[in-house]
């Protein structure tokens, strides 16, 4: 009988123990093929947007297994509408590079999908509490997903032509943040909860949903755009002054 070492049986025991994350995952791929394929054949898309959508997915899975709990319960119950609500936002974020789309039935589409994904948004935490499932990994994933949603429609804004390439910044000042915290290391120090946070998130969705309403005067979308903008980075500087006077 060939020995077992330690190392490789603890490895066998990590895999086991995602094993059930693994086969969530993959159920996964189920509801994210029926919105894909329903985007795919309303509006004539080729299979390359299935391959995005699909290669998309398959990341974001890496990274799931790569941070999940080795506990051996699987994601858990208040992941799994996390999940849910990333088969929405990834079908969509696989239309960035497809702007044909961007017309008028088009446009009502990306909106309802993604009203859909930011309502689902209040579920997932209210299901963690109540089942007493609430995890740092759950709130990593969710807040995580927001950002990239929020980042999905600002380059959605971006291929519309309604707004120039700047309204990309309305998706990246959690990533610059994050990015920022490479640097200085103070400002990854946890941050208090804050109704001001939410509330700028929820802003920060529907103005960029506004931009994308067909029957929103084009002309307008540009001032909403720069307005929340402003909002968003006034948030974000009040918290990078918190971190840096409690630092000291």
């Amino acid at each position: 009988m060939i020995p077992i070492i330690p190392h490789a049986r603890a490895r066998h025991r990590h895999g086991s123990r995602r094993g059930r994350a693994v086969g969530e995952l993959a159920a996964g791929l189920v509801p994210l093929l029926v919105v894909a394929g329903v985007t795919a054949s309303r509006f004539t898309l080729p299979a390359m947007y299935l391959l995005r959508t699909i290669v998309v997915y398959a990341l974001m899975a890496r990274l799931i297994l790569r941070h999940v709990p080795p506990s051996g319960t699987g994601l858990g119950p208040a992941n799994w509408v996390t999940l849910g609500r990333a088969t929405l936002v990834l079908s969509i974020a696989a239309l960035v590079p497809q702007p044909e789309i961007l017309v008028d039935a088009g446009y009502w589409w990306i909106i309802g999908v993604m009203t859909v994904a930011m309502v689902l948004d209040g579920v997932d935490g209210r299901v963690a509490r109540r089942t007493g499932t609430a995890t740092a990994f759950g709130a990593r994933f969710d807040m995580e997903l927001d950002s990239f949603l929020m980042l999905v429609l600002a380059a959605l804004v971006w291929r519309s032509g309604r707004v120039g390439p700047w309204v990309v910044g309305l998706g990246l000042p959690r990533y610059l943040f994050v990015a920022a915290g490479w640097v200085w290391p103070w400002m990854r120090a946890p941050l208090p909860e804050r109704v001001r946070r939410k509330a700028g998130c929820v802003i920060q969705g529907i103005a960029l949903l506004i931009c994308l309403g067909p029957i929103v005067p084009p002309g307008l979308a540009a001032p909403v755009a720069a307005l929340t903008l402003v909002l968003l980075g006034a948030s974000f500087a009040v918290d990078i002054v918190w971190l840096s006077r409690s630092q000291r």
